[in-house]
């Protein structure tokens, strides 16, 4: 049993080739597979990863680009069959979570049911590159989803995370259906609910130097909208909750 890291791609041709010369460094010294889920990129990014030859490196084609959550759904239906992998590391292929900072993250939580996250926000953690005004909407963002959901974690939006396997196979996943930050909070309270062991590791941040951010102005309002929905059903009938995201 080893750890599988799902990537999500769409237009990183550059970038990704950057990262996986980055992880082949480590996999000299850890053993773990890659699987990169790409959603059809124009730029070929797919085809590009096929011609590296990496032997522990292997592409999810998807038809089209559908959000953050369902590429990370689709690859853990995708992994989770297999039954060959302890660990399911979510990690950005832009180059913003850094490689250095994954062995600590796989080494900090030995628990049969656990998260891990990479925290952005606590001590020791940083971020590179990041105006005043984007560390202000994130550092928002998570005290908010922490008072509306009740979950005292420092970094509810971050994606850069650690899954036991065991914690994804007692989730409800085909159920879900949020997207970018979305998916994010929706992972942490439903690993809450499951009664995961949550650790958080603190990682530096960077912010992308190839390639064109994601973020957008309607994934913020989806994220704060369906966090206030959340906050709401989890004070109204939290039983329901917990039926609905775990086995």
């Amino acid at each position: 049993m080893k750890p599988v890291i799902l990537i999500p791609t769409y237009k990183e041709s550059i970038a990704i080739v950057e990262l996986l010369k980055s992880l082949s460094d480590l996999h000299k010294t850890r053993d773990f597979d890659v699987v990169i889920l790409d959603d059809n990129s124009p730029d070929k990014t797919a085809d590009i990863v096929d011609t590296l030859q990496y032997s522990w490196v292997s592409v999810l084609r998807r038809s089209h680009k559908s959000g953050l959550g369902a590429a990370y759904r689709a690859g853990f239906a995708h992994v989770l069959p297999m039954q060959r992998y302890s660990q399911v590391v979510t990690m950005d292929a832009d180059g913003s979570h850094r490689v250095q900072d994954l062995p600590a993250m796989l080494d900090a939580n030995i628990a049969p049911i656990a998260i891990t996250l990479g925290t952005r926000w606590m001590p020791g953690g940083s971020v590179v590159n990041w105006p005043k005004s984007r560390q202000l909407l994130s550092k928002s963002g998570t005290r908010y989803a922490r008072f509306a959901l009740g979950i005292p974690l420092n970094d509810l939006t971050g994606g850069f995370r650690v899954y036991s396997a065991e914690l994804l196979n007692k989730l409800n996943l085909a159920d879900m259906t949020a997207t970018g930050y979305c998916f994010q909070i929706e992972m942490a309270m439903a690993s809450e609910l499951a009664g995961a062991m949550m650790v958080e590791v603190p990682i530096t941040f960077v912010e992308r130097i190839n390639g064109v951010s994601k973020m957008s102005r309607a994934i913020v309002i989806e994220a704060l909208w369906q966090t206030t929905l959340w906050g709401l059903a989890r004070r109204l009938r939290p039983n329901a909750d917990k039926l609905h995201y775990v086995k």
